[in-house]
């Protein structure tokens, strides 16, 4: 369901001029921009204050306010700056207007989760407003951007064009500004997380006798959304999953292993120093099931961690490619659980 913070603005009561302006301090907080932002924007595209005190002081009146929340809105949506102050400014419905052709308007039938759509500029715009509302720690309106974004893409391509690479802009502004914005990928983070859990709990329920997957993050592993993006997609694609999440001790991940029986366990690793080349091979090498029909799963080792193969292991590279492998071990494709000759 849309949110409506993505639907076009109601008309705002007339706004009285006269009532005395809030101080800049005070606007930054209300909206989630910092003083020197908005003093930027007054500079750079005229968002100024109706009145200055003395001279000096800055009072910003309602209808300035107004502006500058039009402003915030324009630019969540993925407008260019410079671009949402001019339509911020004109306040008669333009900005509306230009936003007709917007994907992320209401009335389209949701996209498939094939992951194959291509990338454009509309991907591309999201995100950066994606960045935009997150930077601002802009709950409502991140959450809706990115159920919007599920919505218009379906979720793997969602996944691929819009959150990791907000994600990774959060991230590239924590590391390149000493430690500030780790509350903003910490948010954005949360939300991702959010969204796919969403969308895994308003799926229908796969037929767990057709094979289930098991997922888990290997020892010492704590990232965990590229994990949460796939357990979404194959659920949504009929799959039946268990996932354990994020550093799953070694006998833990074996004992569960033992106990559910998958046809496909997949092994995340974000960084090489948590990847374990011998935990690999041992779950390759466990086999279940009843005398006479025991089977070996189907072990992925997913994520970057990963550098090279693992023999008895099969490595996607891509989301598209783990779904394509867990769909053929969980039910009618290529890859499939493997016998055991002899039992």
């Amino acid at each position: 369901m849309m949110s409506d913070t993505l639907r076009p603005s109601r008309p705002r009561p007339p706004l009285d001029e006269t009532k005395a302006g809030i101080t800049t301090g005070a606007l930054a907080r209300q909206i989630g921009v910092s003083p020197t932002t908005l003093r930027s924007w007054d500079r750079r595209y005229g968002l100024g204050p109706a009145v200055r005190d003395d001279g000096r002081h800055r009072r910003w009146t309602p209808r300035d306010v107004a502006v500058l929340e039009e402003m915030c809105r324009l630019t969540a949506r993925g407008l260019a700056p410079a671009e949402a102050a001019r339509l911020a400014r004109q306040g008669d419905g333009t900005a509306e207007l230009a936003l007709s052709t917007d994907p992320l308007t209401e009335g389209q039938s949701p996209a498939r989760d094939e992951g194959t759509a291509p990338s454009d500029g509309g991907a591309r715009r999201e995100c950066k407003g994606l960045v935009r509302a997150a930077v601002r720690l802009d709950a409502v309106t991140v959450q809706a951007s990115l159920a919007a974004a599920v919505h218009r893409h379906g979720l793997v391509t969602a996944w691929q064009e819009v959150m990791v690479p907000a994600l990774r802009a959060a991230g590239r502004r924590w590391a390149s500004s000493g430690d500030r914005y780790v509350e903003v990928e910490h948010l954005l983070s949360w939300h991702v997380s959010s969204i796919l859990r969403a969308e895994t709990l308003a799926a229908p329920l796969p037929d767990p006798a057709r094979g289930t997957a098991l997922l888990a993050c290997v020892p010492a592993e704590l990232h965990t959304l590229p994990l949460e993006a796939l357990n979404a997609a194959a659920v949504r694609a009929g799959v039946a999953t268990r996932i354990l999440g994020g550093a799953v001790p070694a006998e833990a991940l074996a004992t569960a292993a033992q106990r559910t029986g998958p046809q496909a366990l997949v092994l995340w690793s974000q960084s090489r120093s948590t990847s374990s080349e011998p935990l690999a091979r041992h779950l390759a090498a466990a086999q279940w099931g009843v005398r006479g029909a025991m089977t070996r799963p189907l072990v992925m080792t997913a994520g970057p961690g990963w550098t090279s193969d693992v023999a008895g292991t099969v490595r996607p590279r891509t989301l598209p490619e783990a779904m394509r492998l867990l769909r053929g071990a969980c039910g009618g494709g290529a890859a499939v659980a493997t016998p055991v000759p002899g039992t």
